[in-house]
């Protein structure tokens, strides 16, 4: 395949730093926009040459949301979203692909489409806006989407090529509408299994409680009602939260413990000392934070809606990984003492390299090459029609 000129665009970091790298090293012509600094990317991996800072276009909104987080945060949103918008289409050179963040990204895209004839292929991190909505609107105390971020994200769909994400049943839900959901890929993300690996030496015996590990912010859109519930009913395991507080109370029993808000380099170390990962969302595409257990070595339970199956690459990681209906605590009450017992019959073999590197950020960078191979053209242009595809 021909290389290609791919401007990605982004607010943070997210995967797509971590993507535009990958793509990169693959030999097509990348440029990263976001408000990310050079400096930072770089540190990061991506080369310099790849990156295009537009930080300063994003400072307003970044600054309101930060310095007055609870006034008018619609308006310290849309202000974000245009700068954003306003600082690609500034830095934007000519490309064939313009890969960017749904709901955040829609003049920029537009733009990159009428100046540079770019096929736009949109990430989206969760399932269909109004699946999702639906989903949240029946948990009473939910955080929904907003109004105009449901009016985004719809435009969104409607403008891009390919629809981006992670797990077959996010690709499930925008079967609502075929002509939208003809543009679905999926493609499952990746972490760095350098940084997210196996303690050292044979896996230690569990022991009573057994260690539960919640990354994410306690949220009832994570489910967290439900999985205070099932470790109530499940003797012998006891868990620990790292991350913010959400719309939902902490439990204030011994059997639970919130350590607040980490760095990203803290979390290793939370994993080496946890015994399994939980995370029965009630709708998420695929949590980072799923990979990065399973590479650490650890066994997860999460909900059918999480994306934990879509990282069944191997046998052995297949083995590592028990699926429940979202919303359940009798299925995931099951399911952890059926892991506790597991767990203290025998401690699971190790996974080796070849298990771990299919959830790196490199066998990431592949999957979404071979899509590139599949459905993009170095002239650029849109095309109308595409089957889901699988890594």
């Amino acid at each position: 395949m021909a290389s290609l000129s791919l401007a990605i665009a982004s607010a943070g970091r997210f995967h797509v730093l971590d993507l535009a790298r990958e793509l990169d090293s693959l030999g097509h012509a990348v440029r990263f926009h976001s408000y990310v600094p050079s400096a930072r990317a770089q540190r990061f991996g991506l080369p310099a040459r790849c990156c295009a800072d537009v930080l300063p276009f994003a400072a307003p909104g970044l600054a309101w949301q930060r310095l007055l987080p609870g006034f008018m945060p619609g308006g310290a949103t849309a202000t974000l979203e245009a700068g954003l918008n306003l600082g690609t289409i500034a830095r934007l050179r000519p490309c064939d692909v313009f890969i960017c963040m749904s709901g955040i990204y829609l003049e920029a895209a537009a733009y990159a489409r009428r100046r540079h004839g770019a096929q736009v292929w949109l990430h989206r991190g969760s399932r269909h806006i109004l699946s999702q909505d639906e989903i949240l609107a029946a948990v009473p105390g939910a955080e929904r989407p907003s109004a105009a971020a449901i009016k985004r994200e719809l435009a969104g769909y409607r403008l891009a090529d390919r629809i981006v994400v992670q797990s077959r049943h996010v690709v499930e839900s925008f079967a609502r509408d075929p002509e939208i959901a003809a543009k679905v890929v999926r493609i499952p993300t990746g972490t760095d299994v350098g940084v997210f690996k196996p303690r050292p030496g044979p896996a230690p015996r569990v022991t009573l409680p057994m260690s539960l590990l919640f990354v994410g912010t306690w949220s009832l859109r994570k489910g967290c009602d439900t999985l205070a519930a099932a470790v109530r009913a499940t003797p012998g395991v006891s868990l620990t939260h790292v991350g913010s507080l959400g719309d939902l109370a902490f439990p204030s029993d011994g059997r639970f413990r919130t350590l607040g808000r980490r760095d990203q380099s803290e979390l290793p170390s939370a994993y080496a000392e946890a015994d399994a990962l939980v995370l029965p969302s009630r709708e998420e595409g695929l949590s980072q934070v799923l990979i990065q257990a399973l590479a650490s070595g650890l066994p997860i339970i999460c909900s059918d809606r999480s994306g934990g199956a879509d990282l069944a690459h191997t046998p052995a990681l297949a083995e590592r990984i028990t699926e429940v209906a979202a919303g359940d605590e009798f299925a995931l009450a099951a399911a952890l003492a059926s892991l506790r017992d597991r767990l203290l019959a025998e401690p699971l073999p190790p996974l080796s390299e070849a298990d771990r590197e299919t959830l790196g950020w490199r066998a990431y960078g592949e999957r979404y090459n071979r899509a590139l191979e599949r459905y993009a053209r170095p002239s650029g242009g849109s095309t109308t029609s595409a089957a889901a595809w699988g890594a």
